[in-house]
Parts: structure tokens; C-alpha cells; sequence
């Protein structure tokens, strides 16, 4: 038991890593927000090898990091953490990648984008009050689209060549 926990936190970390680099190397801003697709491929291979609380975790660690170095925003938060408990739940209930990835999209476009507003009056000062509640749905979408997307190519190509099922039993 104690090995899988160890196994599971070592594969929780060079996720983080995976979402913070890929924060770097490959983000856009779309009407205000930064748009990480890494950090929502990176919350679907978390809700399929690890489960919906190690996503959350991840989620929550790769984006104070990200704030850290300077190359995320506040509004990281709840973006990823809902989409990570959203899609993990939903892939820990059914199984099924495509409940995950709707989750996903589901978790971080409406409820974060929903949730980043009141975070952007709190944090990012009165110009953000300027927009409507629902302004953050839309770049979100964009950015978790294009992350599910990623990771639906890449879970669907381990599914086909077996290293699914080995990952998963490994862990």
C-alpha cells in the first residue's frame, strides 16, 4: 500500500512538472486569460492514472508555481482544479475517457470560467469588474478544448498499444 501511495506521488510530480514546463513553452492569451493547454492534458492523464484527488492536487501545485515564475495567473485555479475534479470524478464513476474529457471541458469552461470572476475583482483590480461574470467561459473553453484534445489523442494511443493497462496496473 505504502509502495503504491510512493508510486503515485512520484507520477503526481513529474505531472506538475509536465503542466508547469508545457505553462512555459506553450501558452496564449485569449481576452485577458492565459491559456495553458498542457495543464488540461496534463488534468486528464491525472484523472486516468491517479484519480480525481491526486488531479486536484496537481492542479493546485502546478498553478501556485506557475503564479510563482511568473507565468501563470491567478485565474489558473479555479480553471484547472474544477476541470481536474470534474473530469476525475466522472472518469472514476464511469470509466469511460470521452466522460473524462467532457468533465474536463464542462469543469474548467463554465464552472472555473464562473469561478475566476469573482477572483479577478479580488486579485486583478477594477478592470476586471468591467466584464461581464460569464466573460472567462470562452477563453477557457478555448484553452481546455485544445488540452483535451491533446490528451484524447494520447490516452486513446496507450489504450491502443497496451501501456494503458500496464500504467494502471503498475499504479
Amino acid at each position: 500500500m505504502k509502495s503504491n501511495s510512493v508510486k503515485k506521488l512520484a507520477v503526481s510530480g513529474v505531472l506538475c512538472a509536465l503542466a508547469v514546463a508545457g505553462s512555459v513553452f506553450l501558452t496564449f492569451p485569449v481576452l485577458g486569460s492565459r491559456c495553458a493547454p498542457v495543464q488540461h492534458m496534463v488534468n486528464v492523464l491525472c484523472a486516468v492514472f491517479l484519480g480525481p484527488w491526486y488531479g486536484v492536487g496537481v492542479a493546485f501545485t502546478a498553478s501556485l508555481l506557475r503564479n510563482l515564475l511568473g507565468v501563470g495567473s491567478v485565474l489558473a485555479f479555479p480553471g484547472s482544479m474544477c476541470g481536474a475534479l470534474l473530469c476525475g470524478l466522472l472518469f472514476w464513476k464511469t470509466r469511460s475517457l470521452t466522460a473524462a474529457l467532457a468533465g474536463e471541458v464542462l469543469g474548467t469552461s463554465l464552472l472555473g470560467g464562473l469561478a475566476a470572476y469573482p477572483l479577478a475583482l479580488a486579485f486583478l483590480g477594477q478592470k476586471a469588474g468591467e466584464l461581464a461574470y460569464t466573460a472567462y467561459i470562452i477563453p477557457f473553453l478555448i484553452s481546455t478544448a485544445a488540452g483535451s484534445l491533446l490528451a484524447g489523442v494520447l490516452v486513446f494511443a496507450l489504450k491502443r498499444s497496451g501501456a494503458l493497462r500496464s500504467m494502471g496496473a503498475a499504479l
